[in-house]
């Protein structure tokens, strides 16, 4: 099935229980998929197919946000000249940029960046935006905290039971134990192969790391144990939520945890970062219209309100999500793998 078929649909039941599925346990075997979904495996695993081939649907990791340890991510607001869409594909290039929203308002684009350090995230930034040509000024958020994130969204297709199931066959998360630091080679490999597609098989992780399969079940148990997050993502236009917006806003310190976990519950909030700059809380959120940015707006004032938001952006175009190139449509239609651990050269897309 191509894009445009699905794209004069809206997903159907089985499409939408899929997705939420493997939200919920994105390398669950397609044999329990198919038994939470109650459909034959090898259905469930053909519709998967055809979902990514569109570009609509797509497994992906990344580096575990929430540990400073693993990777460093700073929020960049971005101010061009009159060619931000220019700008905006030009770092989207770039592995170590995770994020590129292309927005209005105060900035005219925000940008996610990530780092092995704060040392990398600064010599990182001043490579990537210093003479650049379109960029005009920056302002970085460092992210301290990351109580909610996309990865914890979902599309309620699925009722209790059959999430419960799945959440039954997850395997087991342990935080990195202390002193843990670095990612060696392998490491960095397998989080690209996985960037690429989340569900790869061990055996083809295996080959294209170049690695020994048992090394790579052991070493894979251990990534997705502690450092690495996998996740679903859907296009959003096919999600009920065609409409995103960034918020930028500001609460007393000692409101600053509750704060953040009430936002974390709030269906419309995709991700809530913690930051250090004049605005402590960066919030991203999924909406289902235009009208709805100031309505969400004065529902959290009266919910939080020792909240104040500072300001806020309508996104026009998400250009790159967590390593996925977007087109207009916001289907995928690209990869460029994450590999926050290395400064671009002065010669590369970004630099020139």
């Amino acid at each position: 099935m191509q894009t445009q078929d699905y794209a004069a649909h809206d997903l159907d039941e089985l499409d939408r229980g899929l997705v939420h599925a493997l939200q919920i346990h994105p390398r669950a075997p397609w044999t329990l998929v198919g038994e939470v979904l109650a459909v034959n495996p090898v259905t469930a695993a053909r519709r998967w197919q055809r979902l990514q081939e569109a570009g609509l649907a797509w497994v992906t990791a990344y580096p575990q946000l929430s540990d400073s340890r693993i990777v460093v991510t700073g929020i960049v607001e971005v101010d061009t000249e009159p060619v931000g869409e220019e700008v905006a594909e030009t770092l989207a290039a770039e592995p170590s940029v995770a994020n590129v929203k292309l927005t209005a308002g105060s900035r005219d684009l925000v940008i996610a960046l990530q780092a092995a350090d704060l040392g990398d995230l600064a010599q990182l930034s001043t490579v990537l935006f210093r003479g650049a040509p379109g960029v005009r000024a920056t302002r970085t958020h460092v992210t301290t905290a990351l109580p909610s994130e996309g990865s914890r969204w979902r599309l309620r297709a699925l009722d209790a039971a059959q999430c419960a199931r799945l959440e039954a066959a997850l395997p087991p998360v342990e935080p990195l134990p202390p002193g843990a630091t670095g990612w060696d080679p392998l490491d960095v490999r397998l989080l690209e192969l996985l960037s690429v597609d989340g569900r790869m098989a061990i055996s083809d992780l295996a080959e294209r790391a170049g690695a020994p399969l048992t090394t790579v079940r052991r070493r894979l148990r251990g990534l997705l144990g502690s450092r690495v997050r996998l996740r679903c993502d859907l296009a959003r236009p096919m999600s009920g939520w065609p409409m995103a917006a960034v918020y930028f806003a500001s609460v007393p310190a000692e409101r600053l945890e509750e704060t953040s976990r009430a936002l974390a519950g709030v269906r419309e909030v995709r991700s809530c970062a913690i930051t250090a700059g004049p605005h402590n809380l960066v919030i991203d959120v999924w909406l289902r219209a235009a009208g709805e940015v100031h309505a969400f707006e004065a529902h959290l004032s009266r919910r939080l309100p020792q909240l104040t938001i500072d300001d806020r952006s309508v996104v026009l175009r998400t250009v790159k999500h967590m390593g996925r190139l977007l087109d207009r449509s916001g289907h995928s239609v690209g990869i460029v793998p994450l590999r926050p651990f290395a400064t671009p050269a002065p010669g590369s897309a970004a630099a020139t």
